[in-house]
């Protein structure tokens, strides 16, 4: 769950003030002359929107917060200003299917509306850069001495002395979230002055009604794809439970009830496959290798790791990157200066300017957050050829989900393929409930916390949760849907959601539970597209042009069309479900369930 900065996103409803045609004869006409001279005005302002914010987020001082605060208000106050016109001509009848269409997206891709009041676009921009720099130059400590963001994220991943996670845990979230949280406060209250003044009931209404349907039938969705999967989760949080408590013992963590957060391997208890080594089952749990030894083993250093990313791609048939991208992007965090270590995939022109931004260590986990960006590269590039109100993906959880469905495909015999794994070392079918626990403590772990972001910030977006009960509302969805708590008391100061990435910056989340959905439904579509006769967890489609062939078609329809039709296109279904999901991990929910015998699930 990396974030993307797609220029098509911030774009899709940034136009020019309208100039309409002279000869516009009919309220039909204007809305397209309206619409054309959008799409022809926009690009030079989206440039420069997205060369500012590179700058910055590579580069993070004052003067460069200032430029990409100037730069987000100015394309706010556009996106904006022309959305309101947009819900004008939005209502004129017998519109053509283009331009209806992209008269919508104009009002609803809008990720945080600036009130269309004078000087309301600057503050909220001031107040948004000021919260990333924040996050972005965020330490928390170490045995009482300070260490960066990036660096804590690797420790709680290998450490198991629960005093040092806490501190950091507690250290991170008190030194960054909490001091935004005022800001945070009076962002909401401007995004939903401008929200309204689209004719949304608020910011999160408006988020909601981008997925082509109303926004209450988008949460019912959601909703009904959690359920489909929760019983897998709740399977996978007991047996975890039980192991920590096998560990850690009585005194850290309980045997039954939820689990402490910071013992979970991650920050943010999002993800788990960090402490595989800790529930890992015996004999089975063992599956002969590891990522990041192999990468090691290899002499793997960050580019030769992109490459291999880039190499999964040219199997399929996709053209290799630009050149461009080696040279402008950032692969490894400078020593001199403060940067936005948070991987992100960038599209600075819309055409060919592709970049990635990460702070690459040699280790499994960026191995596979390299292909998980690559994704949104490659799908931008497919879609360039289209509109620009339509370069985006078929909704943010596609987008999320190509890196995904490619990193499953990141099977033994892709190691093998690739050089990186003997043959011989390939795990036989005995393994197979590690392989499939392993990939479940990120996979299936990731769904409530991918969920409950969004919902925490529709409850804050629509007033039913105030400033004061910031960290309370955060704390009760932690554990309603995770089953976690945090490792020492929150005041009622306190604002952890704001030490995570995306709240500060004002990303969208629920694309990311959507992507964890929609992956495997692509990962299926992909394996019997290439004919795969086995086990669906040890198919890889790496080097099948056919798989390419679909994958591209689909990719290259970008936001012409509902997503449905994107759905279909490549996997002959319009429904999202979590079944391809339960069906991949089948072998391992009943291997759970075995486990689990005799153990009080839920908390």
């Amino acid at each position: 769950m990396k974030r993307i900065v797609s220029l098509a996103a911030l774009a899709t409803a940034l136009v020019a003030s309208p100039a309409l045609a002279q000869d516009a004869k009919t309220p039909q006409a204007e809305a397209d002359a309206f619409v054309a001279k959008a799409e022809k005005d926009f690009n030079q302002a989206v440039i420069e929107a997205g060369q500012a914010g590179w700058v910055y987020e590579t580069y993070i001082n004052q003067d460069t917060e200032a430029l990409t605060a100037r730069a987000d208000a100015a394309i706010t106050t556009m996106m904006v200003k022309n959305a309101l016109v947009a819900a004008k001509y939005a209502q004129t009848p017998n519109l053509s299917y283009d331009t209806d269409r992209k008269l919508d997206r104009m009002r609803t891709a809008i990720t945080l509306p600036a009130p269309a009041r004078d000087g309301a676009a600057q503050e909220m921009a001031t107040i948004k850069a000021r919260m990333q720099g924040i996050y972005g130059k965020g330490k928390g400590t170490l045995n009482g001495q300070p260490i960066n963001g990036s660096d804590i994220e690797e420790r709680m991943g290998t450490s198991r002395n629960p005093d040092e996670l806490k501190e950091m845990w507690t250290s991170w979230h008190d030194n960054v979230g909490k001091p935004m949280k005022d800001d945070y406060a009076q962002l909401v209250a401007l995004g939903n002055e401008g929200a309204q003044g689209l004719g949304f009931a608020d910011v999160g209404a408006q988020w909601r009604s981008n997925y082509d349907m109303s926004p209450e039938e988008f949460a019912a969705l959601t909703e009904k794809l959690w359920q489909e999967v929760k019983p897998l989760y709740d399977s996978l949080h007991t047996y975890v439970r039980g192991k920590l408590n096998a560990k850690y013992g009585d005194a850290v963590q309980a045997k039954t009830g939820p689990i402490r957060a910071d013992l979970l391997g991650n920050m943010w208890a999002q993800e788990w496959g960090n402490i595989y080594d800790i529930v890992a089952p015996a004999g089975a749990g063992d599956v002969g290798y590891d990522v990041t030894e192999l990468l090691k083993e290899k002499n793997y250093d960050p580019i030769k790791m992109v490459k291999a990313g880039e190499g999964f791609f040219s199997s399929l048939g996709f053209a290799p990157l630009p050149k461009t991208f080696w040279e402008r992007s950032q692969f490894v965090k400078p020593q001199d200066r403060e940067v936005v270590c948070h991987a992100s995939a960038w599209d600075i022109d819309n055409v060919e300017d592709l970049r990635i931004k990460m702070c690459i260590k040699v280790n499994g986990d960026d191995f596979t957050t390299i292909h998980h960006e690559l994704g949104h590269n490659y799908y931008q590039r497919a879609y360039n050829k289209q509109a620009p109100l339509y370069l985006d993906g078929a909704n943010d959880g596609f987008h999320e989900a190509i890196g995904d469905a490619i990193a499953l495909s990141m099977t033994p015999e892709y190691l093998v393929q690739i050089g990186l794994l003997d043959r011989s070392k390939v795990p036989s079918a005995d393994k197979d409930t590690g392989l499939l626990l392993r990939q479940a403590m990120d996979k299936v772990a990731f769904l409530p916390f991918g969920l409950l972001v969004d919902r925490y910030r529709w409850q804050i977006f629509s007033g039913q949760v105030k400033p004061e009960g910031y960290q309370q509302a955060w704390t009760d969805l932690r554990l309603k849907y995770q089953g976690i708590v945090p490792p020492s008391p929150r005041g009622a100061d306190a604002f952890d959601a704001g030490a995570k990435y995306h709240v500060p910056a004002v990303v969208p989340y629920t694309r990311y539970f959507l992507a964890r959905i929609l992956q495997f439904q692509f990962y299926e579509a992909a394996c019997k597209a290439a004919g795969w006769k086995g086990p669906l967890h040890r198919c890889s489609f790496y080097g099948n042009k056919e798989v390419g062939k679909k994958l591209n078609a689909m990719l290259e329809m970008g936001a012409s069309k509902p997503w449905p039709d994107a759905l279909q296109a490549f996997t002959g279904t319009r429904e999202m479900s979590g079944k391809a999901m339960m069906a991949y991990f089948a072998p391992l929910k009943k291997w759970l369930d075995q486990q689990n015998k005799g153990m009080k699930s839920g908390w």
